[in-house]
Formats: C-alpha cells, sequence, structure tokens
C-alpha cells in the first residue's frame, strides 16, 4: 500500500465585492424637453467614471472597501502573497536588459497568453532606447490599428500604472487571466426616482466588483532601481 504523498491541499479563496456608487439628478423639464436622451447621457457619462475607479484599483486598491490592486504585495517569490519583482538596471530609467530579465523571469507555463501592463509614458520612455551607436532598440509598428508588441509580446496600455522614476514600479507582465480575477455582480443597476427631490429626478448607480490576484506565480514586476 502506496503512502499518502506530500502534496498542496485544496482551499478556498474569498474575493469580497465592494459597491460604488453615484447618484446624478437631472430636471424632468430637461428630460422632457432636451434634444438628446439625457437619461442615457447620464448613464453612459457614470459607467464610465466607475469603470475608471474600478481600474485604478485593479492596479493601486488597497483592498479596504475596493478591489486590491497588483502593484501592492511586497517583493517575493518563495511564499504566496508576494509578488516577485524585477530591477530594472538603472536608478532611474528602464533598460533593455531589465525589460528582458522580466520576460525571462516569468515562468514558462504562463508565457503563451503573457503581456505587457504599462502607461503610455513608460510606452514612450520604451520607445527612446537607444544603443551605443544612436539606434533604436525597438521598432514598434507604424501600422494604424496594429497591436504593440514588446520582445514579441502584446501590450496593453494602464494609465494608473506609475510612471517611470526612481523606485516606482512601472511596468508589469504575465498572463493576468490566470493573475488576477476581477469579480463584477450583475453590472451596472440603475434605480430612477422622480420623488425624493422633486422636481429633480435622481438615478440611484450602484455597481458591485471585486478584485485581488489569484495566482503570484503569473506576473512579475519590473522595479525601477539597481
Amino acid at each position: 500500500m502506496r503512502s499518502e504523498s506530500n502534496t498542496p491541499t485544496i482551499g478556498t479563496r474569498r474575493f469580497p465585492v465592494h459597491e460604488l456608487y453615484a447618484m446624478p439628478k437631472a430636471t424632468q423639464s430637461l428630460l422632457d424637453d432636451a434634444r438628446i436622451d439625457v437619461e442615457s447621457w447620464l448613464s453612459a457619462k457614470v459607467a464610465d467614471k466607475l469603470s475608471r475607479l474600478e481600474n485604478t484599483a485593479f492596479i493601486n486598491g488597497d483592498g479596504v472597501g475596493k478591489p486590491r490592486g497588483i502593484l501592492t504585495y511586497p517583493a517575493g517569490s518563495a511564499n504566496p502573497g508576494q509578488v516577485e519583482q524585477v530591477n530594472s538596471g538603472s536608478a532611474s530609467a528602464l533598460t533593455a536588459d531589465g525589460l528582458r530579465t522580466v520576460a525571462y523571469a516569468l515562468k514558462s507555463p504562463y508565457l503563451k497568453n503573457a503581456r505587457w501592463v504599462m502607461s503610455r509614458s513608460t510606452v514612450e520612455a520604451i520607445s527612446k532606447l537607444k544603443d551605443s551607436t544612436g539606434q533604436y532598440l525597438w521598432q514598434p509598428s507604424l501600422e494604424a490599428g496594429e497591436l504593440q508588441t514588446l520582445l514579441g509580446y502584446p501590450i496593453e496600455r494602464m494609465e494608473d500604472m506609475p510612471a517611470v522614476a526612481a523606485n516606482s514600479l512601472s511596468l508589469a507582465f504575465g498572463d493576468f487571466r490566470q493573475a488576477y480575477t476581477i469579480v463584477d455582480r450583475l453590472g451596472v443597476r440603475v434605480l430612477r426616482d422622480p420623488f425624493s427631490a422633486k422636481p429633480f429626478v435622481l438615478f440611484y448607480t450602484t455597481k458591485r466588483t471585486g478584485g485581488d490576484v489569484a495566482n503570484f506565480e503569473a506576473l512579475v514586476i519590473q522595479k525601477t532601481a539597481v
């Protein structure tokens, strides 16, 4: 009879759901007389703002009343609850060697669906890297609509990622479908209230969202440091 193997046990992971809300208002006269659909316009504006707040939390949220972001975990790779950080090789800038180190730091099972996440300014900084002869190291495509890639992997722009600066965490690389889990409950809900604040109509809007790192091996972060 074989003995039981010493393997990890299956457990549960809790992802709290937090509520975002807004309550814009408009007079009934405006809703009746405007040449545009004011109610739809307000709904679209609120949904866009809520989406922006969610994106910020997915990157930098502290988990208190909001999702927890990928940049808020301590550096490391030995234990759950740590995200590996790789130094760029410069105290205040990105380097070509540092970018390659990040790409090779990610474990092989996650490379197939890996992508870069960085802000627009970080993409610009990478595009200006040059060799000793002054030649640009990276030549992004000039074709309109063509997906930008770096070292063969797609780039996703997230403006909530920090700009390149000393000790900043300016880019992340990984399979984010496995690394990060987003819990979205029922989407945006709107309660139309024409009674509580007459002559205004209130649009009580809520959205319940949670998010957290689910697989700490599936991403690597670049730190601007020697």
